[in-house]
């Protein structure tokens, strides 16, 4: 069982494990207890006196005067003690209160929404059904030179789930998409939904053993990949399951038979089928409901390879709908996405825009920074949707003419840093930055709601029952909860930095924790005896800080999961490639950070003891098992690896000394992505890399 594991599941005074000595001092002394610091002595002394003044007072009135003029001294004295007691409250209520209001107006309107949807057990083909009834002649997706209306989407899907009814798919069964960022890969899914298949929507820099992990872990029964991922499924295929069906999909263009495109008349070869097919009739959807399974999504979560996160409808409609009220967008935006779809922010919040509110969506092939904004000036974008460093790399672009020639009123994403924010929003005339914060596992996301520097979102600080979420004291170094004297968790005061968690409702479709497919991993998510013994909270895993008007920033991800290049990096994943490839070498990854540059680039130290590694054999096996953005950029070879009393590498120590050779005797190397080859690391090197001379 793992610490934090045992953690959990701890009570009453065995909790003290949890703490460091000084706060068992502070308990000993009567500062900490059931709910963090108590009342000091001195605050105590206070309170006695001022009660003795007003008793004082009100009596003196009342031998001098009258009765009545006694409660009038006692009243406006008791109102004057209340508004100094109450002062900063009041204070931030002032402040926040507009705020505040605004987002729970949002979050009925979210709860009407979600209410409605749960009374008509409705999937997401059934919603999106609604919205082509409303508008079917109306552009649903933009994509290069094509127009895909509402009801051209509606008829591709009833198109596919005719092809895959005939091929024997059916309720709860598995139906992977590996498809890249064009109509069809949402159409597709919607298909599968609608005669009941759950769709795991597959990473597509995944190659080699992540690959056939993803596909495995998923328990997929078909397998639906583009013909442009052709090799990375052949390099597979004998390790796949002999019961899994494969069909490739090649595209043509909207309303074309392109000769160019190579179709084979084969039962394998979905565009033949589709195309010699007539649409399915409209029927509700045969899948498990509001609150059943309708996606998959991949997330490294804090440990191990990619997770299959579990999204039904109602958290697609939680999701997307948060950003869609709190964000100030309306069924009229025509919202630009270069965003990967298999990813929850483009293929779960941006499509359930399109399919739930009936917005316009541009899509992108591939992201690009150069021709972000004139895209959004093709398209007549009026939000386009981004992560911290997409804006990066579109700041970074030549100054244009076109800078502002736009409709973009407002941009929605996570991930921008305060140190770009002020200066992209004036460069390219933003009104609005909608940053937004949630795991794609978990049961909350917060919302920027009124345009402040830096924040992904707030905590109420005057009604903070409404919206059941928290920010609780972590160890630093673990990432696990530190609880009080009765082994509950401590709420983080303003600007001490804590980790974010949902409070679980399981009846409340909002607050319902769904999770991974696999179940033991779901549980590793989940904090019990959080504020009462008995209840439990999904725990994020993300170091934020709350300043004093509840305003909360992101600071940093504990366990073993960093961000690099808008993906989630697992060390342990990295770890055993390395390792595996390196002949069973002790090897540690961990995130360091580059200035000006979003995230963390990966950085792994490497025992290799008789100088036999040979680097250049590394980077081309671990090219094979580990998508590019999980593949280290630094590389540290060390004479022995430095374990923690539990037998873990211990990588704090050398997270802090990062990559610099000044100060580090080891020796260094950096991937150069043009000699596709780990290069040596000397202080010239370094002094490029920070100056920004050397792009990595």
């Amino acid at each position: 069982m793992s610490n934090i594991e045992a953690n959990n599941n701890m009570k009453g005074t065995e909790s003290n494990n949890y703490k460091s000595d000084n706060e068992k001092k502070d308990i000993e002394k009567g500062k900490i207890g059931t709910n963090g610091p108590s009342l000091p002595w001195v605050h105590i002394i206070v309170m006695v006196f001022a009660l003795a003044v007003l008793v004082a007072a009100s009596a003196v009135a009342w031998v001098f005067f009258s009765w009545q003029i006694s409660l009038i001294v006692f009243a406006v004295i008791a109102f004057v003690y209340i508004i100094i007691y109450f002062s900063n409250w009041l204070w931030v209520a002032v402040q926040t209160a507009p705020r505040d209001f605004k987002a729970l107006y949002c979050y009925i309107k979210i709860l009407r929404l979600t209410s409605k949807f749960t009374k008509k057990n409705w999937s997401m083909p059934d919603i999106f059904h609604e919205s082509v009834k409303r508008h079917p002649k109306k552009v649903c997706f933009l994509f290069e030179d094509e127009s895909w209306t509402f009801q051209q989407v509606e008829e591709y899907s009833l198109r596919v789930s005719a092809v895959l009814r005939a091929q024997g798919v059916k309720r709860g069964d598995t139906v992977a998409v590996m498809a890249s960022n064009y109509p069809e890969m949402p159409a597709i899914w919607l298909g599968i939904a609608r005669i009941g298949g759950i769709s795991p929507l597959i990473n597509t820099h995944q190659t080699g053993n992540t690959l056939l992990h993803s596909i495995n872990i998923a328990k997929c029964d078909f397998v639906i990949y583009g013909s442009e991922f052709e090799s990375a499924i052949q390099d597979i295929r004998k390790e796949l399951n002999e019961s899994i069906k494969l069909y490739k999909f090649t595209r043509r263009p909207l309303n074309t038979s392109d000769s160019a495109v190579n179709v084979v008349d084969s039962e394998n070869d979905l565009t033949h089928l589709l195309e010699s097919t007539p649409p399915a009739q409209w029927s509700n959807s045969e899948g498990e409901g509001f609150t059943g399974r309708l996606l998959y999504i991949y997330t490294s979560g804090t440990t191990g390879l990619p997770k299959a996160a579990v999204i039904s409808p109602s958290r697609m409609v939680f999701m997307a709908s948060g950003v869609h009220y709190l964000g100030g967008l309306n069924s009229k935006d025509v919202i630009y996405c270069p965003m990967p779809l298999y990813h929850s922010a483009g293929g779960v919040i941006t499509m359930g825009n399109a399919f739930i509110f009936g917005c316009t969506v541009a899509l992108k092939l591939k992201f690009s920074a150069s021709a972000y904004f004139p895209d959004c000036i093709k398209y007549n974008a009026t939000a386009a949707h981004y992560i911290g460093e997409m804006c990066r790399y579109v700041l970074a672009t030549p100054p244009s003419p076109t800078d502002k020639q736009h409709k973009v009123r407002t941009v929605y994403g996570n991930g921008m840093r305060p140190t770009i924010w002020t200066d992209f929003v004036n460069r390219f005339g933003i009104k609005r930055v909608v940053e937004f914060y949630g795991a794609t596992e978990g049961n909350a996301n917060i919302v920027n709601v009124n345009n402040k520097t830096g924040a992904i979102g707030f905590v109420s600080r005057i009604v903070p029952a409404v919206y059941p979420i928290a920010i609780i004291k972590v160890d630093e170094d673990t990432g696990e909860p530190i609880r009080d004297a009765k082994g509950l968790c401590q709420l983080a005061q303003p600007h001490e930095p804590g980790v974010f968690i949902g409070k679980i409702k399981p009846n409340n479709p909002s607050r319902a924790f769904l999770g991974y497919v696999d179940k033991e991993a779901s549980e590793k998510k989940i904090v019990r005896d959080v504020f009462n013994y008995g209840d439990s909270a999904f725990i994020s895993g993300d170091i934020l800080v709350a300043d004093e008007l509840g305003y909360l920033y992101f600071r940093d991800r504990t366990g073993d999961t960093f961000r690099w290049r808008g993906e989630n990096v697992s060390t342990t994943e990295v770890e055993a490639a390395i390792s595996r490839v390196a002949d069973q070498r002790d090897a540690v990854v961990y995130g360091v950070e580059i200035p000006n540059i979003e995230g963390r680039a990966g950085m792994c130290g490497i025992v290799d003891k008789d100088g036999s590694l040979d680097l250049d054999k590394l980077a081309r096996d671990v090219a094979k098992d580990l998508p590019k953005y999980a593949r280290p950029v630094f590389i540290r070879i060390m004479s022995a690896m430095d374990m923690t009393a539990t037998f873990k590498l211990r990588k704090v120590d050398l997270q802090k000394e990062g990559y610099n050779p000044n100060t580090i005797q080891d020796k260094l190397y950096y991937f150069d992505s043009k000699l596709d080859k780990y290069i040596s690391l000397g202080a010239e090197e370094y002094e490029k890399i920070i100056s920004g001379q050397i792009r990595l």
